[in-house]
């Protein structure tokens, strides 16, 4: 996608094309290289080890950061890319459903929430990757970056080592956080209806 203003004067007239190599996406390729870091911490952790528990939920908020920093930076800049728009999304759904995973594997967390979200999660990257053949980018929707941040944040409470009376509070932001994800993909479907028609 082009970002750039054209300049004036004859074959400057047409638009530069932004270069993928820029901070934005370096920090989203980032978050995809510390994902096996973070894993490898939450299984340490174990549920039961408060210091590794508390350096996956450290790590993992700092990828989470990483992931309003690059979008900010590229609006803000001009440095939207077709790459970033595909690998931003697929760098949030892999730490997501690798946090879920993870927390199922330790027994912090229902396998049925993991199992909806990523059946919805996939499903959705195979038709953006199909779009993409097609020649459509499909961006993240606003609904999109609400269930991003609401799955941050029912994970960031699971991996954080909270008091037991928390926990009733943690399971129902995630099943908001679930309701909310179904609800977007069944609207990404009606999209898709819509591009091939």
């Amino acid at each position: 996608m082009n970002q750039t203003k054209p300049q004036a004067g004859g074959a400057h007239d047409a638009p530069q094309q932004v270069s993928n190599w820029n901070l934005p996406n370096i920090l989203t390729s980032l978050r995809i290289i510390f994902i096996p870091l973070f894993a490898w911490l939450v299984l340490r952790g174990d549920n039961q080890h408060l210091p590794w528990m508390w350096a996956a939920f450290g790590v993992f908020v700092a990828l989470m950061i990483t992931d309003k920093l690059d979008g900010d930076i590229a609006r803000a800049r001009g440095l939207v890319t077709n790459f970033g728009k595909i690998a931003d999304p697929i760098a949030d759904k892999a730490l997501t459903i690798t946090a879920m995973v993870c927390l199922n594997a330790i027994g912090a967390m229902s396998v049925w929430i993991t199992v909806l979200i990523v059946i919805r999660e996939l499903g959705i990257t195979l038709w953006r990757m199909v779009a993409l053949r097609r020649g459509v980018v499909v961006p993240a929707s606003r609904g999109g970056k609400i269930k991003t941040a609401l799955q941050a944040l029912g994970l960031g409470m699971y991996l954080c080592p909270l008091p037991s009376w928390l926990d009733i509070p943690t399971d129902i932001v995630m099943w908001i956080a679930v309701v909310v994800t179904v609800v977007t993909g069944i609207q990404y479907l009606v999209d898709a209806r819509k591009v091939n028609n």
